[in-house]
């Protein structure tokens, strides 16, 4: 990206901000739970992730307004839905001149495998720790329940990744489909290929600590924007 000069800085910030994420295989879903979290061996390929959830000033930075709720520079983006983010990822896309690799919302995979620690996982029930209020903001005990809250505020998981857990409900590229995990292909799966709905993951600030759980999953139509609705990208 050197050829690029005068970027906005909240975007050379999300730049800088990349995670790289060493390729490797997992658990995916639950041991015991419904059929639509089936536990299942998932291998990926090498990617890279954002640090944080995306916040409202890289998305003014490319957009040139703030729809959210909530309003602070450093919070994350809220009621954005899937359709809105496609928009926002084809104006990236452009503006840093990416025609081959391009910035994307993670797989459902992707996503629950930089939750879990790639291969640094120490099999922690939420993303970095087993005590939910370590990492997470959410409803109940005065921890969240009033609105989002800056990205990058609770610890870290094993990647150095925040907010996995918490905050914002984060969109995810695929599919939902009740079956799907059952059927998934081993390799690099990346859902259905049609649906009515799209996953969402992590939990938020208005949901019960259970949400925010690294195996959770929650599921809207890709038209629905609600205040506890952001997303990160991956490369």
């Amino acid at each position: 990206m050197s050829e690029i000069i005068n970027l906005p800085q909240p975007v050379q910030q999300l730049i800088e901000d990349m995670v790289e994420v060493t390729g490797g295989s997992f658990q995916m879903g639950k041991e015991k739970g419904p059929k639509d979290t089936t536990q299942h061996s998932v291998s990926l390929s090498a990617f890279s992730i954002g640090k944080y959830p995306i916040t409202q000033a890289q998305w003014a930075a490319v957009m040139g307004d703030n729809p959210s709720y909530f309003k602070g520079e450093n919070l994350p983006m809220d009621s954005v839905n899937w359709e809105d983010i496609q928009e926002f990822l084809t104006k990236l896309n452009t503006l840093l001149q990416r025609t081959t690799t391009m910035y994307r919302l993670p797989t459902e995979a992707e996503w629950e495998y930089a939750a879990k620690g790639g291969q640094k996982s120490k099999g922690f029930l939420y993303a970095g720790s087993d005590d939910v209020d370590d990492v997470a903001w959410y409803k109940y005990k005065l921890n969240g329940y009033i609105s989002t809250h800056p990205v990058g505020t609770k610890a870290a998981n094993e990647l150095g990744l925040y907010d996995m857990s918490g905050n914002v409900w984060e969109w995810c590229n695929d599919w939902y489909d009740a079956n799907y995990y059952k059927n998934s292909p081993a390799n690099n799966p990346t859902g259905p290929t049609t649906g009515t709905f799209r996953i969402l993951r992590g939990g938020s600030w208005y949901d019960v600590a259970e949400h925010s759980q690294i195996t959770s999953r929650n599921y809207l139509n890709p038209a629905h924007r609600f205040v506890g609705m952001g997303f990160r990208i991956v490369l």
